[in-house]
């Protein structure tokens, strides 16, 4: 069994990954920068080791001041939490020649499902011969033809799509017109420089060809001698490619049959793979329940919580079993779904502003509580909210009976959250679950595009 855990991470997701090693009755250590030298995940681990400057490229990302803080501490195993190095295969394949424990998938894994560097450098035999065919002094509008043909007909399965999804800023608001006048500059700006496309994961693309689908993850577990396991599924609402929202479920669906089909290729996704650990399988879903494979997150999902809520299942300890070599603790039979749950991103930026990021001071917070409300954070009144990371600060996520009654729970709950000294996005947040289309269930990946200056204005 695992003895000692150096967590490589920061914010909430180290906290909650400390609190369930305590749990178990595992030491931990934690990392930061010194932008984090007072930051809640140092305070709460059996010790803290500083790793470097602010920027996340000379602190959370030095692949070998990590290591050398987990040979120094005399951790036996590292949890890389999600973001940062979670999905690099070569952090992976370090640890593995280091001896020591990476909690998650091993190198080869990785390589195959979950580094983004990695999927684009194994690129489609047939995508990359259309691509030559139709690159050219004249024949950009050809390119851009033949793929709006790929993405509207499926004319080959949306895991092959890696080497024409192109890099788009994101925080673009997108529509189909700007997507193709994007892509036709980009491809021109490639040309130029010897076709060098900038590549990027095919969900950055293909969500806005099928303009009227959800995204739909599954969340499985696999152990080193057995089967893999499903748990639950979760849908998510998008914000200029940022995630903010998620629950539980997609309301207009046949949950059980379609639930059934996505599972079984959830798990032989994770088959295919040789996987072990926890994982997310990701699919996007047409309105017609047409589904297709995305990609699979070879970590922690940050959406977590939402299976955990509905399923009673620690993901984050099933993770630490099966890095000791150990069997999940429960039968896929025993996986029982139970009432409906929402997660809420809260985010230190301002709406108003493009979703600018607000760092600064805490001076003042509350965070609600009470049955069937779950809070994931690391800050507290006078922490610092630094500038060099992403802006999300807390996760709050609500469990209720069914749909209806968690919404109201969330509602309640966010009109509670009080966080002084920065902006935040909670406004933003209860206009968005107190819209009558989100209240009636009708929302897909375009529902924050559609609604997006209604929300901005009844928000102010």
């Amino acid at each position: 069994m695992i003895k000692k855990v150096l967590v490589a991470n920061r914010g909430e997701i180290a906290v909650r990954i400390i609190r369930a090693c305590r749990e178990m009755g595992i030491e931990t250590v934690a990392v930061y920068s010194e932008a984090d030298a007072e930051a809640l995940h140092t305070k709460l681990a059996d010790e803290a080791v500083c790793i470097g400057p602010a920027p996340a490229a000379e602190s959370y990302l030095k692949m070998e001041r990590i290591i050398s803080a987990t040979i120094i501490s005399g951790a036996d195993a590292i949890h890389p939490g999600y973001g940062f190095l979670s999905e690099n295969s070569v952090f992976a394949r370090l640890c593995e020649k280091c001896n020591i424990t990476l909690i998650g998938p091993g190198s080869e894994v990785i390589a195959r499902m979950g580094d983004i560097a990695c999927r684009l450098r194994r690129r489609n035999r047939h995508i990359s011969h259309a691509l030559t065919q139709f690159f050219g002094q004249r024949r950009g509008r050809r390119f851009l033809d033949h793929l709006l043909m790929i993405a509207l007909n499926r004319a080959v399965p949306l895991s092959e799509m890696d080497d024409i999804a192109v890099r788009v800023g994101k925080n673009l608001k997108f529509n189909m017109t700007r997507m193709l006048n994007k892509m036709f500059q980009i491809h021109h700006t490639a040309r130029k420089r010897r076709l060098r496309l900038f590549l990027c994961c095919q969900k950055r693309l293909l969500k806005f060809f099928l303009t009227r689908g959800d995204t739909h993850s599954f969340s499985a577990a696999a152990e080193r001698r057995l089967d893999d396991d499903r748990i639950t599924d979760f849908c998510s609402f998008l914000l200029s490619c940022l995630c903010v929202h998620d629950r539980l479920r997609a309301s207009r669906y046949d949950p059980e049959e379609l639930r059934e089909r996505m599972g079984n290729m959830a798990v032989a996704a994770a088959k295919a793979a040789g996987y072990v650990s926890a994982g997310t399988v990701e699919f996007l879903l047409e309105r017609d329940e047409h589904f297709y494979f995305m990609e699979m997150n070879t970590r922690i999902q940050v959406e977590h919580p939402v299976t955990e809520w509905v399923t009673g299942i620690d993901l984050v300890k099933e993770q630490i079993r099966i890095a000791s070599g150990k069997k999940l603790s429960y039968a896929q039979e025993e996986v029982k779904l139970t009432g409906h749950a929402i997660e809420c991103r809260i985010n230190a930026e301002n709406p108003a502003k493009g979703f600018r990021p607000s760092p600064g001071t805490i001076t003042d917070m509350y965070l609600p509580g009470g049955k069937g409300i779950r809070v994931d954070s690391a800050i507290y009144t006078g922490c610092e909210i630094p500038p060099y990371y992403d802006s999300m600060i807390a996760k709050l996520i609500v469990w209720a009976k069914n749909r209806k009654e968690a919404i109201r729970k969330l509602q309640s709950a966010l009109g509670e959250v009080i966080i002084e000294g920065i902006e935040t996005n909670v406004d933003y947040q209860y206009e968005l679950i107190n819209h009558p289309d989100f209240l009636a269930g009708n929302t897909d990946i375009t529902f924050i595009e559609q609604h997006q200056q209604e929300l901005l204005d009844t928000c102010e």
